[in-house]
């Protein structure tokens, strides 16, 4: 997981284009996401965010699926001005993964397009001013290995997880910038 300064964008998240749904698992079964940074729910460290070292948070993953050929991870602003805002793209993270440190880019893994232009992580960067924006790390199952392209953006991600997502789970956080 490779830290991308946000600092170009300061002044906040803008339109992503990202689809309104997700892959729907195949299965009903839920990947479990977890951080010792913060509890779901809770606020991301400014140390995960552009006001600080802008690395990804810790993260522990649990209850992958047996027949899982690779995870993929995907973050996004729920709140931004002009509708959801890619921050992380991460697919083909071998399914054996259980715990990625803060700022570590899985091995073997490609990382796509955020919407701040840049490849990989972006981290929270609301408008100064506005209320706590929400983001949701929502992680995948997938039952095989995908190929959105290089520089693919969440849609094409979205578009390669379709019909072969075994499982998700979501880790979501809170952070505003006063």
């Amino acid at each position: 997981m490779i830290a991308v300064a946000a600092t170009a964008f300061v002044a906040g998240c803008g339109d992503g284009g990202t689809p309104a749904g997700s892959p729907s698992p195949t299965a009903a079964h839920r990947l479990t996401v977890t951080s010792t940074a913060f509890a779901d729910g809770g606020t991301v460290p400014r140390r995960n965010t552009c006001d600080g070292a802008d690395v990804s948070p810790p993260l522990t993953l649990g209850a992958v699926p047996a027949h899982t050929a690779s995870l993929a991870l995907h973050l996004r602003d729920l709140d931004a001005p002009h509708g959801a805002f890619t921050h992380w793209l991460v697919w083909n993270v071998d399914p054996h993964t259980t715990r990625l440190s803060a700022g570590e880019h899985p091995p073997g893994a490609t990382e796509g397009r955020n919407d701040f232009g840049k490849t990989g992580y972006g981290g929270p960067c609301p408008p100064r001013g506005d209320r706590p924006h929400h983001y949701v790390l929502t992680v995948y199952a997938a039952d095989r290995r995908v190929s959105p392209g290089a520089g693919a953006s969440a849609a094409d991600l979205l578009r390669a997880l379709s019909g072969h997502t075994l499982a998700e789970g979501t880790l979501t956080g809170r952070y505003g910038r006063g």
